[in-house]
């Protein structure tokens, strides 16, 4: 799906105080950003922001870092904070192919929310679960590897179990149908809101290694 430019996008995120433009030269150091050593969570696919914003205010004490390579997505994101100070969330305008460039031994949970499923076996290493990615996230986590992932296509999540299990990864929590559940802890994303109206049937599942 091609999505639309948004006019002043690039302009305003690079003018957001939300946003870290210097990036790689922050390697290894984020605390510094932050001006503590509190947890960081990282979201890859942070879309319009609504997961990332509520967590970030609900948890005050972990710091938030939400990646996003459409700067015509991402610029929603910080109209959201028009107005709202969040002193422990940033983001980064990024393709997450380069996130080892990004980060050294300092996240401590991934959230995949929605990720794209590139169906087709020929992009099978463009998926985040993929064991490409899987290798180049090796190098991002602090001490203990935590991912959280949800989607609506059981064909993604099929692939990503097998995938995070063959790759060492231990599955703690696993829901099949998450909206079921009732999950009163689960934040939702836009597209979550906007697929579990049309009864999609949403997964989830948190693997630690």
């Amino acid at each position: 799906m091609r999505l639309r430019k948004v006019k002043g996008a690039k302009e305003a995120i690079a003018n957001s105080n939300y946003v870290i433009a210097d990036f790689k030269k922050n390697r290894g150091q984020y605390e510094k950003i932050f001006n503590n050593n509190n947890a960081l969570h990282l979201e890859i696919g942070t879309g319009k922001g609504k997961f990332i914003i509520e967590n970030a205010t609900l948890n005050p004490h972990i710091n938030y870092i939400g990646i996003e390579k459409y700067d015509s997505v991402l610029i929603r994101a910080i109209e959201k904070l028009d107005n709202v100070i969040l002193n422990n969330l940033r983001f980064i305008n990024e393709d997450a192919i380069n996130i080892a460039e990004i980060f050294d031994k300092e996240i401590d949970t991934l959230y995949l929310n929605f990720s794209d499923p590139w169906p087709k076996n020929r992009h099978e290493h463009r998926r985040l679960t993929s064991p490409e990615f899987l290798k180049r996230y090796e190098s991002i986590f602090k001490v203990n590897k935590h991912i959280i992932m949800k989607t609506d296509n059981r064909q993604l999540f099929e692939y990503s179990l097998k995938s995070l299990t063959d790759n060492g990864y231990k599955i703690e929590n696993l829901s099949l149908d998450l909206h079921k559940d009732n999950d009163k802890l689960n934040i939702m994303t836009e597209y979550e809101e906007k697929f579990s109206k049309k009864g999609s049937t949403i997964y989830r599942v948190e693997v630690k290694k």
